[in-house]
């Protein structure tokens, strides 16, 4: 295909795209930041086993609760199930239910609304607009190898080139994501045992893995689950009778998400994130600038046809 075709297509997309896209890099790069704050957050040895069981048994002593979740970052423990608002916070500290809002909770929970929905539930143009990521990238390719030079232009095409596999494998990962294509992600299989309930799967981690490191338990797909902080990255294991069994590693949620290593894929999706904004920054400026001049050349040539006519 022609390369000024290419060219055309690939300025179009942009504009057509531009402001969703705009939505969605800027919430990725918030949400970039997610991993590397909770591991930040989780001490090693800051809650026992024996604590966690007596917030439990204090907050759901009738055992209804379905899960947990562990927010180190705020030092709060939420169980759902229970209350009447259908969970309960819980302070880590002092053991007593709260209320607690944060700011980074707060950003990082509409941070994460906005990158999957956009607003009024658009979660297809999140999708269209992440297929359009990829085309536009494909696109860049087929356009050849560019000549750099030291200016917008080449700046736009340098980032594109020496970032190309992370700006793929971003929106390609979140594609797979959105379309529950999951590669090595645990079946939804269900287990033939009878459940644990959830005082018994919280003393089950507890007893081999540091209470600290956990960030949740709960049903999932019919089996009960743990998610487990380990090395910076996010495990995830079956929990039975027998004990804990890891689950595989779903490769499309690990690169998407940057949990298969909290500062070093954290790290790679805030660069992935600001190039992307970058290219989108850049890739507009360049345009605007083209229509600016072309605006003037055809006010220049318009001038002198009408010098002539009001002559005549």
């Amino acid at each position: 295909m022609n390369k000024a075709v290419l060219l055309r297509l690939h300025r179009w997309i942009s504009l057509v795209f531009a402001l969703p896209l705009l939505v969605v890099i800027g919430t990725g790069l918030v949400l970039s930041f997610q991993p590397i704050a909770q591991s930040v957050a989780v001490v090693p040895g800051s809650l026992t086993a024996e604590r966690l069981d007596g917030m439990i048994r204090q907050h759901d002593p009738a055992g209804k609760a379905r899960g947990l979740v562990v927010n180190a970052r705020d030092g709060v423990l939420t169980l759902a199930g229970v209350g009447p608002d259908g969970e309960i916070d819980v302070d880590l500290a002092s053991g007593a239910e709260t209320e607690r809002e944060t700011f980074l909770s707060d950003l990082f929970s509409s941070a994460r609304r906005l990158h999957q929905r956009l607003v009024f539930g658009m979660g297809w143009l999140v999708t269209a607009s992440t297929v359009a990521m990829l085309v536009l990238a494909a696109l860049g390719v087929l356009m050849g190898l560019p000549r750099l030079r030291n200016d917008l232009g080449g700046w736009h095409r340098g980032m594109a080139w020496f970032t190309l596999p992370l700006v793929i494998l971003s929106p390609l990962t979140g594609l797979m994501l959105a379309f529950n294509f999951n590669p090595g992600a645990p079946s939804g299989q269900r287990a033939r045992a009878a459940p644990l309930s959830l005082i018994e799967a919280t003393r089950l981690v507890a007893s081999s893995r540091d209470p600290a490191t956990i960030l949740s338990i709960g049903t999932r797909g019919g089996r009960m689950m743990a998610r487990v902080l380990e090395g910076g990255e996010t495990r995830a294991y079956s929990l039975t009778r027998d004990g804990l069994s890891p689950l595989p590693r779903g490769w499309p949620r690990l690169i998407h998400e940057g949990v298969w290593n909290a500062w070093i894929a954290g790290g790679l999706n805030i660069l992935t994130s600001l190039v992307s904004l970058g290219l989108l920054g850049t890739g507009l400026v360049i345009w605007a600038r083209r229509s600016l001049r072309m605006r003037g050349r055809r006010a220049a040539l318009a001038a002198p046809a009408s010098t002539a006519r009001s002559i005549a």
